[in-house]
């Protein structure tokens, strides 16, 4: 397959990393400053023949591309996300998927208009740990899930807001609910059921005087099966990165995955357990070097399959959505001081912009 990438910041060589291992071509790269395409080119040891592109439209116009990564600034997820559907292009979006449910719904809407994949970038729901959560979920292993608790507790300061000027702002990026924290809001949401009821958050800027957003955020969720969440994200924690974790609390289990990025599973308690949970423990742990994990070559083998056998990703554009609605959620729930009941059906960052508290 022939593949591009549109965005060569941050997050991209982790993007490169897993295409180069993979059946993927990669034909072309795009980014308003050329040097970086460059650099993933030497950094990566690319083919010479890569091409370079400052306009996506016009890489998109000129290569037949089957699938494109899309790893620009979150505010222009959505706009090059259409244009690329509308040539029938397959995507993997990263995180999140829009800053808007409108331009949300007209991914999912458009994509299915188009006939083409759309792969929210998630990765950690590939987490050798999250995995092995996940199965005990579908299988009942809790016998009545009760609550979950999703803590992102992790460092962010003003130089990696420098890096780049979009950071920290509501009408690029959102806080560090939409940046940081979404992907393990994502799980918590995931492994409850999905469907929610009500949402009550607050947020607060703290320590990064010099954003727009929220460098705090804590929400209750009682979701429609009854079942309840508890999510905690800051980007305050001093000196470093301490914790992503996620806990499920069943009236027969406990599970918690921890480490940095929930890769370590360092809880696996279950009544009339078959199996060693000390073993369990350590079969189904990593330790990436950063908090990106090794969840996105995996990702990306089962968009290769999706694409090939004509069926849904494991991580669907409307999942992007879930994560994106409940994340938008707090941030209402915070704004207008009161619970917010769901769905929602038009909400978007820039409605939030002087608003933090």
């Amino acid at each position: 397959m022939r593949y591009g990438l549109i965005g060569c910041g941050r997050i991209s060589p982790n993007h490169i990393a897993s295409v180069k291992s993979l059946e993927l071509e990669i034909v072309a790269l795009c980014d308003l400053d050329i040097a970086k395409c460059k650099k993933l080119v030497s950094d990566f040891d690319l083919s010479p023949t890569t091409k370079y592109y400052s306009d996506y439209l016009e890489m998109i116009e000129s290569e037949n591309l089957d699938l494109i990564a899309i790893c620009t600034e979150s505010g222009k997820h959505a706009k090059i996300a259409l244009d690329c559907i509308k040539r029938g292009i397959n995507l993997i979006i990263e995180k999140p998927i829009a800053l808007s449910l409108k331009e949300a719904d007209e991914i999912i809407n458009f994509s299915n208009l188009y006939n083409v994949k759309v792969c929210s970038c998630h990765q950690n729901r590939f987490n050798k740990s999250i995995q092995k959560i996940r199965e005990a979920v579908e299988l009942d292993r809790f016998q009545g899930l009760m609550y979950a608790t999703a803590h992102i507790r992790w460092n962010r300061g003003e130089d990696y807001y420098k890096q780049a000027p979009w950071r920290g702002t509501w009408k690029q990026d959102g806080g560090a609910l939409m940046n940081q924290c979404i992907h393990n809001i994502d799980l918590l949401r995931w492994m409850m059921g999905g469907e929610i009821e009500e949402v009550v958050g607050m947020t607060d800027n703290l320590n990064h005087e010099y954003l727009e957003v929220e460098d705090l955020g804590i929400a209750l969720i009682r979701f429609k099966n009854g079942k309840y969440g508890i999510i905690e994200g800051t980007t305050n924690i001093y000196p470093q990165n301490l914790e992503e974790t996620l806990y499920l609390f069943g009236k027969k289990g406990t599970v918690k995955a921890g480490g940095k990025s929930v890769n370590i599973l360092e809880e696996w308690l279950f009544e009339n357990e078959t199996e060693d949970s000390e073993y369990i423990k350590k079969k189904f742990s990593e330790n990436p070097k950063s908090v990106y994990g090794f969840g996105h070559k995996p990702l990306y083998e089962d968009m290769i399959q999706a694409i090939k056998n004509n069926r849904e990703p494991y991580v669907t554009a409307q999942d992007g959505r879930d994560a994106l609605e409940l994340v938008l959620a707090i941030y209402k729930s915070s704004m207008e001081k009161t619970s917010v009941k769901l769905p929602l059906v038009d909400c978007d960052t820039t409605q939030f912009i002087s608003e933090v508290k």
